[in-house]
This record gives C-alpha cells, structure tokens and sequence, in this order.
C-alpha cells in the first residue's frame, strides 16, 4: 500500500473554531424558539373585556385589568368576553292578558357579565346565556303583563303597568342571581306590541268608539261652559243695566228737586204770575178738543180770549 492511499483521520475533524460556530447557531436557535415561544403565549387585555385563561377545559384564571399578560405554553388557552353592556334583542312572544286577550309583545335587553366565572360555570356561551336570559325576561313579562287587561296595555290613558320594566328587571335578576348565572340585566324595554290579525279589526274599532266618545264628551263640556259663559254674562248685563237705571233714577230725581227749588224761587217773587201759571197748567190738563167751557162774558179769562186788555 502507497502512502498516497492513507487518509489522516486527525485532518478530517472539524476544528475547534468550526465547533464553536455550530454551537453558537444551535444557541441562537434555541433562544429564537424559546424567544417565539414566549411571545406566542404572552396576551394583551383590552379595556371592556375580559381574558379567560383555560387548562385542559378548566377555568384557572381570569384577567379583567387592561394590560400584558402570559400563558402557559401548549397546556393553557385564552378566550375573551366582552366586559361592557351588550343589547339582545330578544324575539316577539305572544302573551295572554287577564281578559284572555292575545298580544304579541316585542323587547330588548341591556345586559353585562358580572361574573365570568359562574357565567362560564353555568351557561358556557353567550349564545347560551343570552338564550337563558330570553327565557327568564318572557316568563317575566307574561307574569306581569297577565295580571293586566288588554285595554289598559293598548290605552295609555287607562294604563296601570307603573313602573313595569323595573319589575320585569328586578325578577330576572333575582332568577339570575338565585341560579348563580353571573350576568345581570340591566334594563329591558317594550319596543311595541302588535295585536294578532284576529284581534286587530276588533281593537281599530274599540279605539274609534273609545275616541268618538272622548270627542262627545270634549263637546259637552265646552256646551257647559258655554252657557256658564252666556249666564254669567247674561247676570252681569242685568246687574249693570240695574245699577245703571238706579243711578240714572237718583239722577233725575235729584233734577227735579232742584228744579221744583228754582221754581219755588221763581214763583215765589210774583204770587200773582204764579196763579196765573198754575191755572193755565190746569187748563192744559183739563180742556181738551171736545171740551165745551161755558164762561161769563165779563170773566177775566173770557175777556183774555176775546182780546180785551183792559
């Protein structure tokens, strides 16, 4: 065998700066995976919600302080849930009255998590809860709205619902709170009622009987007041006519004193005017068309008519 044909083992090792060079890639690689690793399990809470940090399916902690937050890597996940109030519309129902009428009564719902644990615990899903939360607000509303007529639901004037959201409310949440459900509702409101189409016909019509007797009654009442008005003013003429007669009357008594006074002045000065004027008012008052006076020839008065002066 020729020298040619032998290899030197020792030549074909790496050297050491090569061995230092591939550990160093393996470090950085380890510390990249690492590095990615630790990333991918670090999460970010947002305002308004919150981060449900499960393991193997098990609630183990919930994060509702907005900031940076981790995981464990593969064997923990996180969810989220939304912290602020959310609105279900919740689906028209028919509902029964006390006098056995049918409605079909709309709403909708503001509610929030209060707890996500027990949310979680009990009802899984928002879907679940907020069909939990359905179920709990018509049974509610059918409760409270039963012990009604129909005409007081329809007629706002004849209405005794009071404070009938709140009461809806207050039982679903004494529901949810006795069933550990961990939401709370935070107001519900009737949106409309619709009457079914066999009772629509019937309602129309109660309505225009109910209005044409509002409008019957608006009229008598300003007929009423009418003839107040008209009496009132009708005394009040009367009275002013009344007063107006008496102060006239005083009046013309008053003129006629004072002109029997200036009479009496007058005649006084001459006596024999006076005569004079007072039989000529007799005359006046006594003689008239057919009157036939007999006269001597020689009487003052005869010879007055006659035209004798002396």
């Amino acid at each position: 065998m020729s020298d040619e044909n032998i290899v030197d083992i020792n030549e074909r090792r790496p050297s050491d700066e090569w061995k230092k060079f591939m550990k160093l890639g393996a470090l950085i690689i380890i510390l990249i995976v690492l590095l990615a690793t630790i990333i991918s399990n670090l999460f970010i809470v947002e305002q308004g919600e919150f981060k449900v940090v499960r393991q193997f399916g098990e609630v183990v902690r919930i994060e509702d302080e907005p900031g940076l937050s981790y995981k464990i890597p593969f064997i923990q996940s996180v969810s989220t849930l939304p912290k602020y109030q959310m609105i279900y519309d919740i689906p028209p129902a028919e509902i029964n009255t006390r006098d056995k009428k049918r409605l079909l009564a709309d709403h909708y719902a503001i509610w929030r998590i209060e707890s996500p644990q027990l949310m979680i615990s009990n009802t899984v899903t928002l879907e679940r809860a907020e069909a939990i939360l359905g179920e709990l607000i018509f049974s509610a509303i059918r409760a409270e709205l039963g012990q009604l007529d129909f005409d007081e639901i329809i007629n706002e004037e004849k209405s005794s619902r009071g404070s009938f959201n709140e009461l809806v409310r207050d039982r679903v949440n004494e529901a949810l709170e006795r069933n550990n459900y961990g939401i709370l509702l935070s107001d519900v409101r009737m949106k409309r009622t619709d009457l079914p189409d066999e009772n629509e016909e019937a309602v129309y019509s109660r309505m225009i009987s109910e209005r044409h007797a509002t409008a019957q009654e608006y009229l008598s009442q300003g007929d009423a007041e009418a003839n107040r008005i008209q009496s009132a003013t009708d005394r009040e003429v009367t009275e002013m006519i009344a007063t107006a007669n008496a102060d006239a009357n005083e009046i013309v008594g008053e003129g006629e004193a004072e002109a029997a006074r200036i009479y009496n002045e007058s005649f006084g000065q001459d006596q024999e005017f006076y005569q004079l004027y007072r039989t000529l008012e007799s005359y006046e008052k006594t003689i008239g068309d057919e009157t036939v006076i007999v006269l001597p020839s020689n009487s003052p008065y005869a010879r007055l008519l006659m035209g004798y002066t002396d």
